[in-house]
């Protein structure tokens, strides 16, 4: 995957295609901003000595959205406010991501040793409707909820490109699973980026660039929370434990490896999904078994 420039826009992926934990990250060239630092730490660190970093903006606050903040401690840090807290303690990020005990004693190592997680607080907010004059280009700040609740993306009207973050588009669909997620909000952030114009779409993760309009991507993409949750409802005829809904892999297909990673994602899923459904009349419980009443 090459990099890209777009005007003073750059586009530089991350390793392994962008793939967790890694991201794409974005520079804007003059004003010296870096957005999601967890691309690649030989470039981003070839960046800042030959382009140079004035400041570091974060679209969310997930681990594999700052993985290489800790080269840039010196540097101001920008987020939006409802994504703030999580970085501030690790135990009010593992909160966040809705973590229980048993996961925790496998995730804290990580999250030190992988993601160099480190307590930080940011210089200041960067709020929806915004728009900075960088120098170079200007931005505009739109917060696009669902995934985190400050999740934000950035539209750069003279280059005619839209920063979709981890809205990326793939096959493997959204990620709605943090105690402050949302299903419906994913739905209206996603249809609300496809309203935008724009010729030049960025996500934070696989394909990365888009210089075509996605067309039916942007379907296909809100269809994976519709066809995971008809896949819940099926199973749900018969009466199911939690356990056993997670156990059906609705999310990931199959079983896998490392288990702390993948059964949380299943878990967190499921029951965002069950909650909505429940919410809607369509699941009731009894007896700690779940089960469909349509």
């Amino acid at each position: 995957m090459e990099e890209k420039h777009f005007g003073p826009v750059w586009f530089i992926p991350g390793k392994n295609s962008g793939k967790y934990p890694y991201c794409h990250s974005v520079y804007i060239e003059g004003a010296g901003v870096l957005i999601d630092p967890s691309s690649d730490k030989e470039r981003l660190i070839e960046l800042r000595k030959k382009s140079g970093v004035k400041e570091i903006w974060l679209s969310h606050w997930h681990e594999d959205h700052f993985m290489h903040l800790d080269l840039f401690d010196d540097l101001p840090l920008c987020i939006m406010e409802q994504d703030a807290l999580p970085l501030s303690d690790l135990e009010i990020l593992m909160d966040s991501y809705g973590v229980d005990d048993e996961y925790r004693e496998f995730w804290r190592p990580l999250y030190h040793d992988l993601f160099n997680f480190r307590p930080r607080k940011p210089a200041r907010f960067l709020n929806d409707g915004e728009i900075m004059d960088l120098g170079s280009v200007k931005v505009e700040v739109i917060n696009t909820p669902g995934h985190t609740p400050g999740h934000l993306a950035l539209l750069f009207k003279e280059v005619g490109l839209l920063y979709m973050a981890d809205y990326d588009l793939s096959k493997f669909g959204p990620w709605y699973g943090d105690v402050g997620s949302s299903i419906k909000e994913t739905i209206i952030s996603v249809k609300q980026l496809q309203k935008i114009p724009a010729t030049i779409w960025i996500t934070s993760h696989e394909q990365g660039v888009f210089e075509e309009e996605p067309g039916e991507l942007w379907d296909h993409y809100i269809d994976v929370i519709r066809l995971r949750e008809q896949k819940l409802l099926n199973l749900l005829e018969k009466p199911r434990t939690f356990q056993e809904i997670a156990n059906a892999c609705i999310i990931y297909g199959k079983p896998r490896k490392p288990a702390y990673f993948f059964e949380f994602g299943e878990k967190a899923h499921m029951r965002k999904h069950l909650e909505k459904l429940i919410r809607e009349g369509t699941v009731s419980m009894e007896d700690d078994r779940y089960f469909s009443c349509v």
